[in-house]
């Protein structure tokens, strides 16, 4: 970092330009070229004081002081950038994953090492005798070695098979301990096959194999010019093994692959065994040659094939292919596991359909993760509009593909069990957003950073919408009415607030009537106390009159309302007043800093693969929703509680964990964004859509919640709200809403199930 240059002794309008000129000086120092738009994002910190470049002298005072007040973060690229800014917008999915190729000298050596192929020979690591290597002794060691074992006697057998008989024997004792040993390819010269002599061949071999890393001479194998000179033995060698022994392997590696893989951790396994099936097991065998490495770093004669030293990696979490993480490679094959038992096995005879519920709600979990990558993916390389677009179009095609099929099936069935189950979903997402989500993050965060702050202006504004859907409630009250053995019980008002989703349902208690179908006389008196059960507020008195003219207008006229605020946020936030969010994309560049954007995903393939996900999504949906009603009638559990747990949290892991990663990056501000906005979607865009649908095709779903779904929502914006005043936190906060949120889903817990149900 160049030193701070010497105070002037000018007057206060030098001093000005000179610090001005340092703060300017901060940003071009940064890496990254700003020339090819390599962006850099800016958020409130005051950086050091740094030499003054002669080529940001044209910068005005104006730019500068709002360079004082921002420090930078860097994208490697144009499209990189594009997301960065993308994720501080709101409306936008936030996306923590890379849509382009990091550069490779960008990357740490941790992530460097993930890449690599097992070929590289280092220096002495320690011992080989670890945790993680026993584990593999233990896993696949043993029978992985048993079963060239095996092969080998096999091959002796057949006599042609011979040279691979010996090259399985020693395969054998490489893949009981692999770790430490090498196994490389040399060049048998053509003078060597032409020799008639065992001895010579062997001479001249050993002789042109020794290495000092090696330690002296090679241990003499079975040469196949010593016991035939003829090409037919050796074909006909060949053919044997392609035809006995090789298939037999390659199924036992590719077993070993396939496990080492799902477990990631192992994937160093993986990659042993799938470069010894397509790469060893297809060498002639005189050229291959397995050593035990010395402490010497003398360069090895010929071409290294393998060489490992650990077969566990804890960091291969971070693992991707193609920019997909590699969890959610793992659980693609999941989604055609489900599809296929979803539809072929119809009748259950195969799995029953609890299972088929478990395995539809877990597929939704890499849909998710591959929507939101396409997603993020086509708004980094489009303009402004086609981003707000397709983040308004398919921003929440997750759960409302859920809520939707839910709500068709229960038309369809007459069963008003599956609409109240859609409220419970959208209480749960609403709830886990604004309690659990960000939570979460503060307390995982707070454990790296003692006290991490966010915007509070950004944060406010969608508190601010948040509130403005659920509103405020004072409380009403219910109270017998006149005759009638037993009394029907009338809903009295109380003060209350109405605004937002729940407007309906204060509207509804105020003029509804509270009716129940089970009442006892606790007292044994016509006028005493009485006990009721299965009580709802009918809405449909003189053949729904309150419905039909009063409420219905009312649902309706909230669910134009609300997406038309959500859309003055937008334009609040993206256009009017950007600068609350402190993002400035400078003009300030570094001459001869180029990187170019190498996307994983185009435009054209992002958006294949978001339609194909949203098709794979409907799908698994249908499956969730054509299975779940053994669950919901056979369960002793409530269903309150399926539906704010299992039904709303499953489909928002990937934005979970996005928001945990972005806490443990000390970038709290988009963690509470991730939940923000989804809370947001859930009472502007998604509680509205759903009741506009119903209007082309009718389902018992109305906007009528029940009171602990009211309660439990407008608590947490409260305490939402409370909590994010001051614009900064630590883990004890996060531990609040933790508990909070907990103490909620065991109130669901014990909660009767709705009426209906």
């Amino acid at each position: 970092v160049p030193k701070a240059t010497e105070p002037r002794g000018d007057s206060d309008g030098p001093r000005r330009g000179s610090l001005c000129d340092r703060h300017c000086a901060t940003i071009n120092n940064v890496q990254g070229d700003l020339s090819d738009l390599g962006c850099h994002l800016h958020r409130p910190r005051v950086p050091p004081a740094m030499s003054p470049p002669s080529y940001c002298q044209q910068h005005s005072e104006e730019v500068c002081e709002s360079c004082v007040v921002k420090t930078t973060l860097t994208a490697e690229n144009v499209v990189e950038a594009n997301k960065l800014s993308n994720n501080y917008k709101f409306g936008f999915k936030k996306w923590k994953s890379h849509v382009t190729a990091r550069p490779w000298e960008d990357r740490s050596e941790i992530v460097k090492e993930l890449y690599s192929d097992l070929n590289v020979i280092r220096g002495s690591g320690g011992s080989t005798v670890t945790c993680g290597n026993v584990l593999y002794l233990l896993l696949f060691g043993w029978w992985l070695s048993f079963t060239y074992v095996l092969m080998a006697a096999m091959m002796f057998i057949t006599i042609v098979g011979a040279p691979y008989g010996r090259l399985c024997w020693d395969l054998a004792g490489y893949f009981l301990w692999p770790f430490g040993k090498v196994i490389q390819k040399v060049e048998v010269p053509k003078s060597h096959r032409a020799l008639g002599a065992c001895e010579a061949g062997a001479e001249a071999s050993g002789a042109g194999e020794s290495s000092a890393l090696l330690g002296g001479p090679v241990p003499r194998r079975w040469r196949p010019w010593c016991w035939a000179d003829s090409r037919h033995w050796q074909r006909a060698g060949a053919v044997v093994w392609l035809c006995l022994g090789y298939p037999m392997l390659v199924l036992a590696h590719g077993l070993v692959c396939v496990t080492a893989w799902l477990l990631v951790v192992l994937i160093p396994v993986a990659k042993l065994n799938a470069r010894t099936a397509t790469r060893v097991l297809l060498l002639p065998p005189e050229q291959v040659v397995i050593r035990r490495l010395r402490m010497t770093e003398v360069p090895l004669e010929g071409e290294v094939i393998l060489c490992c030293y650990r077969a566990v990696n804890p960091y291969y979490y971070k693992y991707a292919v193609d920019g997909i993480n590699v969890f959610a490679v793992n659980l693609l094959p999941l989604v055609l596991v489900t599809l296929v038992l979803g539809y072929v096995d119809s009748h259950n005879r195969l799995t029953s359909s609890p299972v088929k519920f478990t395995l539809a709600l877990l597929s939704i979990m890499p849909l998710s993760y591959y929507i939101g990558m396409a997603i993020a993916s086509i708004s980094a390389q489009s303009n402004f509009a086609v981003g707000a677009v397709v983040n308004a179009t398919f921003g929440s095609i997750t759960e409302l593909t859920f809520y939707i099929t839910a709500l068709i099936k229960g038309s369809r069935e007459g069963n008003r069990c599956y609409a109240e189950i859609v409220k419970s979903a959208l209480t749960g997402t609403l709830v886990g957003c604004v309690l659990f989500v960000p939570g979460l993050c503060m307390v995982i965060g707070g454990i790296r950073h003692q006290e991490q702050r966010f915007n509070s202006r950004s944060a406010g504004v969608s508190s601010a919408l948040l509130f403005l859907s659920v509103g405020g409630e004072l409380g009403t009250g219910v109270s017998p009415g006149l005759g009638g053995d037993p009394p029907v019980w009338v809903a009295t008002p109380c003060p209350s607030i109405p605004a937002g989703v729940f407007a309906p349902t204060l509207f509804s208690k105020v003029y509804g009537k509270l009716v129940c179908g089970e009442c006892h006389n606790v007292t044994q008196n016509p006028l005493g106390h009485y006990l009721c059960h299965n009580c709802h507020f009918d809405l449909m008195e003189n053949n729904g009159t309150l419905y039909y003219s009063h409420v219905q207008p009312l649902v309706y006229t909230v669910s134009l309302l609300l997406p038309a605020a959500y859309l003055i946020g937008l334009f609040f936030t993206l256009k009017t007043h950007t600068h609350i969010y402190d993002i400035h994309i400078s003009g300030c560049h570094m001459p001869g800093h180029h990187h170019s954007a190498v996307v994983h995903w185009s435009r054209w393939r992002a958006l294949v693969i978001l339609l194909l996900s949203t098709l794979c999504m409907s799908a698994c949906a249908d499956l969730a929703t054509e299975h779940i009603s053994p669950i919901l009638t056979n369960s002793t559990i409530s269903q309150y509680f399926i539906g704010v747990t299992v039904l709303a949290m499953v489909p928002e892991l990937p934005e979970i964990v996005n928001g945990i990663q972005f806490a443990l990056q000390n970038n709290l501000s988009l963690s509470i964004e991730i939940g923000n906005c989804i809370a947001v979607q859930v009472c502007m865009l998604q509680i509205p859509i759903l009741v506009l649908f119903t209007i082309f095709y009718p389902t018992n779903f109305t906007l009528v919640f029940s009171d602990l779904h009211v309660y439990a929502s407008m608590f947490s914006v409260v305490l939402m709200n409370y909590i994010f005043m001051d614009g900064k936190c630590d883990y004890f906060q996060g531990t609040v809403l933790v508990m909070v949120y907990f103490i909620l889903l065991a109130v669901y817990f014990f909660a009767p199930s709705p009426s209906g149900c």
